[in-house]
């Protein structure tokens, strides 16, 4: 009946799950409730978003100005203006000067492709021009930069869209190299990553723990009743996702990984009890009530520990870290449930000697677990200073840890996407985009000479960091206006010496062709904007960058004239880093406490909590050292490592002490209640977390550098709270037990 109703639900599952879908987008790690990212929501309104781009590089080591490649680019701008969602494409074969004539404003275009005559003066006009350095050519002329217009907030199914048309198109060219960069982009290559994640941890995870367990067991059924409750569990869990309509993020790679481990580490503890029991000489219905009775409620405290713990994520601000510990906790606990009544179930179908192969290798387990009691008897003082110098060396390597975010962290190892995006931040502007809501104060208009000069003054200075490029606002039109004027002497782009030429220019910035004023200024002129971008070099460079931009704002321009505020998606991603911390320590704390307050229902003593709680404090620790000694960010990603950690790591804790326990419970005096435990619970706590350590290890096989991050991490660091626990834990309980 129980294995019918799990067939059932499996099937259930498998109809579910083809309903997961996958996302991407930046906004997705925005920090909602944030003062920051309602302002830019609104300041949107007004103009429009800040990564609405596409930008396609194409390059000719020989240099751009070549007439056939010159035709090339042309016709691409022409054909990729028609691809869809696409609401306007640019570049310098499209490009004009204006010019003033007796009768009208016409241009003369920035590239004579018919003439090649023209090429060197083009080249030195062009290359003058801070106008187009960095936005559509590189300073070394090798560069053409196609800029694409797209629909806002273009969603992942668009995307994919439009790549597969843009991607169509490029195919007609024999370009020597080209490269990408913007959100259709990003979307289509990292939901793609997300899925070769996914299936590759699946895979290989499923594959390793098949082949530990056989190891570990040596017999057929023990191996085949483990996986069947391990994929079903996995079944349930990829079926919950789709009844309840979730999408995958960036961090969904963890699911498959987590809920292997988890599932493999109830069905171990399960196994193993059962086993002792049949050896003991109960039938096999006596042996599963008993196994149900002692292992069934320490599994369900770690099981409910470890939801807790990824529980504790639902305080983040960032919307995927909050799904994911929701999701996580879910996906615990159907393992739980999965593994207390539909393997127990199984398991009453065999005995001792089909489950694992019995003899020689419990008499060396019997032997290895009392060497390590021994050990914890008879070395002590070690222990316990070998303790105390963890913890310094940790503290020590929790005060390197950073929040440097870099964006190219994030991208696929060895992947097209991150060598554009390389490319990018190497030749052209970068991708990090950051503007300035300027506010024209009471009896200014933003196209007022005064305004003007405020900002020019503010663009000026952006200008002078190396690392922030394709500045850009409402000067650029009076400035290119000035120059018109001057027969397009490059020297001559600058603001109008005066108000009174200002004024005479305001009458021709209407008539300019694509002045694009209208995204620069608000309809009723009360507001304006300055576009930058800069280079990805560090959350924490970027910030003291930005304390700078704030200074020079406060001490050089006029609050009764324009007030500047820094807004724009790169400010908010740099942001995430406090929150991050914040949410992490806060998050945390609140896991402890609650886990805390559910160990302390469970042995009904302080003491016992403490000792508890030391042995799963430590391994915390530790994982900041490994962070801080291999400089590893701390990133919305890696952030969940701690909550892995200390939901996974305090299990051993609660098997061994709900063991203890139990046999105080029963009049057997503490040393040899120590003894037993360590004998009993000893080779199910170290079996799952050589499955934990080589399960986590799976990740090396990511492309994602946060995941090879995560795997190293937790796996280094589950293996400490092993040790941790059979080394420090009696120790405890001999003195405070």
């Amino acid at each position: 009946m129980v294995v019918a109703a799990f067939a059932l639900l499996g099937g259930l599952s498998v109809y579910y799950g083809t309903k997961v879908r996958f996302s991407f987008d930046f906004e997705q790690f925005f920090p909602e409730g944030d003062e920051e990212l309602a302002f830019f929501r609104t300041f949107v309104k007004d103009f429009e978003s800040d990564e609405n781009f596409m930008l396609i590089a194409v390059r000719r080591e020989d240099g751009v100005f070549e007439q056939e490649f010159l035709e090339k680019v042309h016709d691409l701008t022409l054909k990729a203006g028609h691809l869809p969602y696409v609401v306007e494409s640019q570049s310098l074969t499209k490009w004009g000067y204006p010019i003033i004539t007796p009768f009208i404003i016409t241009t003369i275009p920035a590239i004579h492709r018919d003439d090649p005559d023209h090429y060197a003066e083009d080249k030195a006009r062009i290359l003058a021009d801070e106008r187009f350095v960095y936005n559509f050519i590189t300073p070394d002329a090798r560069t053409l930069t196609v800029a694409l217009k797209m629909m806002d907030y273009i969603p992942l199914k668009e995307s994919r869209e439009f790549m597969r048309a843009l991607d169509k198109l490029m195919k007609q060219y024999e370009f020597e190299e080209y490269h990408y960069l913007g959100r259709p982009y990003f979307q289509r290559e990292l939901v793609a990553m997300q899925q070769r994640e996914i299936l590759v941890s699946a895979l290989i995870s499923g594959l390793l723990v098949a082949l530990l367990l056989w190891l570990l067991l040596r017999r057929f059924w023990g191996v085949f009743i483990s996986l069947i409750s391990i994929a079903l569990s996995m079944l349930l869990f990829v079926g919950f996702l789709g009844v309840t309509g979730r999408e995958l993020s960036m961090l969904s790679a963890l699911y498959p990984l987590l809920m292997i481990i988890v599932s493999t580490s109830d069905v171990v503890h399960i196994l193993s009890k059962y086993q002792d029991e049949l050896l003991k000489g109960y039938d096999r219905k006596t042996a599963i009530t008993t196994t149900i009775k002692e292992i069934g409620l320490a599994t369900f405290m770690t099981s409910a520990t470890t939801a807790v713990g990824f529980l504790s994520l639902f305080t983040s601000r960032i919307v995927p870290i909050r799904e994911f510990g929701v999701n996580a906790a879910v996906g615990v606990m159907l393992a739980f449930v999965t593994v207390i009544v539909f393997t127990t179930t199984l398991l009453t179908w065999f005995d001792a000697n089909q489950i694992s192969r019995l003899g020689k290798g419990q008499e060396n387990w019997n032997k290895l677990l009392n060497r390590i009691y021994l050990f914890t008897v008879q070395k002590q003082r070690s222990i316990v200073w070998g303790t105390l110098v963890v913890i310094a060396v940790s503290i020590a390597g929790i005060s390197m840890v950073t929040t440097n975010y870099d964006i190219v962290n994030n991208l696929p190892r060895g992947k097209k996407i991150t060598e554009d995006f390389l490319f990018f931040e190497r030749e052209m502007a970068g991708f990090r985009p950051v503007e300035f809501a300027v506010f024209v104060q009471k009896g200014y208009q933003a196209d007022d000479y005064a305004v003007l000069r405020q900002l020019d003054t503010v663009e000026q200075y952006l200008r002078s960091f190396p690392d922030i490029h394709a500045v850009n606002s409402i000067t650029t039109v009076y400035k290119s206006i000035h120059r018109m004027k001057a027969n397009n002497d490059p020297a001559a782009y600058r603001l109008p010496p005066d108000e009174e030429q200002h004024e005479s220019y305001r009458r021709l910035a209407s008539k300019i062709p694509k002045s694009g004023a209208d995204i620069l200024i608000s309809k009723d002129g009360t507001k304006a904007r300055i576009t930058s971008r800069v280079k990805d070099c560090g959350a924490d460079s970027i910030k003291r960058i930005y304390n700078q931009i704030d200074q020079y704002i406060a001490s050089h321009t006029d609050p009764n004239v324009v007030k500047f505020r820094r807004t724009g998606t790169g400010i908010i991603i740099d942001k995430n880093a406090a929150y991050v911390r914040s949410s992490l320590f806060q998050g945390l704390l609140m896991s402890i406490l609650i886990i805390g307050g559910l160990m302390g229902l469970i042995f009904k003593n302080l003491r016992m909590l403490l000792i508890s709680m030391v042995p799963n404090v430590i391994p915390l620790l530790i994982a900041g050292a490994l962070m801080g000694f291999f400089d590893i960010e701390l990133e919305a990603g890696v952030s969940i490592i701690f909550t892995v950690v200390f939901g996974i790591a305090v299990d051993d804790s609660i098997h061994f002490l709900s063991r203890y326990r139990l046999l105080m419970g029963k009049g057997i005096p503490r040393e040899q209640a120590i003894h037993a435990t360590m004998m009993e619970t000893g080779k199910p706590i170290v079996q799952t977390t050589i499955l934990l350590f080589f399960g986590f290890l799976v990740l090396l096989f990511s492309i994602s550098p946060p995941s090879v991050a995560i795997g190293i991490i937790i796996s280094a660091t589950l293996f400490s709270a092993l040790v941790i626990d059979l080394l420090l834990l009696p120790l405890l309980l001999r003195k405070w037990g």
